[in-house]
């Protein structure tokens, strides 16, 4: 099990940008993959992007490919997702989750998940 806590959240314009960060427990974080996820008010939680345990492999969601980027960083226990050129559909909840074995998109396959951050858009 590894606890997650997210920071970084906040308001920004349209256009602009934000970084998010998801700083985990424990000494095996390399050992986990990591998932970003957003709720957006009166709408499912939904798919944001997954980073490999490695951080070789990325995934995106087709709304934030090109403008969203997932790293990590195992020496400091951390993920992050860097968003650029938000929009106020972008407006939602980020959550981050882990899980052991190969990154997957399915909120399902993610054990250990965050308290989430609130980013809001505005136009």
């Amino acid at each position: 099990q590894v606890q997650l806590v997210e920071s970084g959240g906040g308001l920004a314009q349209a256009g602009g940008s934000l970084r998010l960060s998801c700083a985990a427990s424990g000494r095996t974080f390399s050992s986990y993959a990591m998932g970003w996820f957003r709720q957006a008010p009166g709408k499912e939680r939904e798919f944001v992007g997954s980073i490999s345990m490695s951080g070789a492999i990325k995934r995106y969601a087709d709304s934030v490919k090109s403008r969203f980027t997932i790293s990590r960083d195992n020496a400091k226990n951390t993920v992050y997702l860097q968003m650029s050129s938000l929009k106020p559909e972008d407006t939602a909840v980020y959550y981050c989750a882990a899980r052991r074995g190969a990154s997957t998109t399915l909120q399902s396959d993610y054990i250990d998940w965050g308290q989430g951050t609130q980013v809001t858009v505005s136009s």
